[in-house]
């Protein structure tokens, strides 16, 4: 049991700790909302980990093989949602930085805490990566190789408590980006920055595939 959880709270460090285009993302939509919805965000990533985690560890190489041949068709359309995550943010940064009502209230296209879990969900579970990622962990590790359903079971959800820790500090991190960037030219910079960014490695990801 012990050697099921150390395995899946270090499976789910090891897919969530690297800082991608999704985590930028979560950051990004926290300074701009708040800690709440961040959060929700947050659990939605660490919902596909876990469901990923779950996929692998129950569905064996049977999986891994069937999700290997869709890599690049899934990583093109993973690059394009992010492409337009970037392009919307950008967009809507510049037309609050423009109109001085917009700037000084919330803004209204803001996901509610709901939206904002189904989005990074969604936009995490077209990450076949992560699907491998566990895949080939599970099965080339000998730690779990005599793991019975119960062994199973806490693997998933110690890598889902990991990825979820992980997410939640990064929210953290964009709520306090948040509480320093409140001037309109603030929020502006930081918006376009993500932006480009999240574009930048919604490139590397198809510059990969290839």
């Amino acid at each position: 049991m012990t050697a099921a959880l150390v395995a899946g709270l270090l499976a789910g460090y090891g897919i969530a700790v690297p800082v991608g285009a999704v985590a930028t993302h979560l950051v990004a939509l926290t300074a701009r909302t708040s800690l709440r919805i961040g959060a929700c965000a947050a659990l939605g990533v660490a919902t596909a980990d876990g469901l990923y985690a779950l996929l692998a560890a129950f569905g064996g190489s049977a999986l891994t093989r069937l999700i290997e041949p869709v890599m690049l068709p899934l990583r093109c359309l993973s690059a394009l949602v992010l492409v337009a995550l970037a392009v919307r943010g950008g967009v809507a940064a510049v037309r609050r930085h423009r109109s001085p009502r917009a700037a000084g209230r919330p803004d209204g296209a803001a996901p509610g805490p709901l939206r904002a879990y189904l989005s990074l969900l969604g936009i995490t579970l077209m990450n076949p990566t992560t699907l491998v990622y566990f895949g080939a962990l599970v099965l080339g590790s000998r730690t779990t190789e005599d793991f019975g359903p119960l062994e199973h079971g806490v693997f998933v959800l110690a890598a889902f408590v990991a990825s979820a820790s992980w997410q939640l500090l990064l929210a953290g991190g964009g709520a306090l980006l948040g509480r320093a960037l409140t001037g309109s030219r603030g929020r502006l910079v930081t918006a376009l920055a993500s932006s480009a960014l999240i574009t930048a490695l919604a490139v590397h990801l198809l510059v990969s595939a290839f």
